[in-house]
């Protein structure tokens, strides 16, 4: 029996479908200033000029990461639909 239904549920194991998450490039500069006054954020030297962010349908970032396969990587791991944003 899954562990997301009832016990007593009377349907068939259906599918979840997955999230749908954003990715798109965002500038390491732009991050960095966003960033750099959050006292719960540890900066660190980024060697890059553009990150990628995951984000929700309703906005919130839910990940940075170093390039797009990465970030389509990590959304798929955790059973999310990534798409690009332009």
């Amino acid at each position: 029996m899954s562990a997301d239904r009832p016990e007593n549920a009377d349907t068939p194991d259906i599918p979840t479908p997955r999230r749908t998450v954003y990715v798109r490039a965002v500038p390491t500069k732009d991050v960095m200033a966003e960033l750099a006054d959050d006292p719960d954020v540890d900066l660190f030297p980024v060697d890059a000029d553009m990150l990628y962010a995951v984000h929700a349908s309703d906005g919130a970032r839910l990940a940075l990461v170093s390039d797009r396969e990465t970030a389509f990587a990590a959304a798929r791991q955790n059973d999310m639909k990534p798409v690009s944003v332009h």
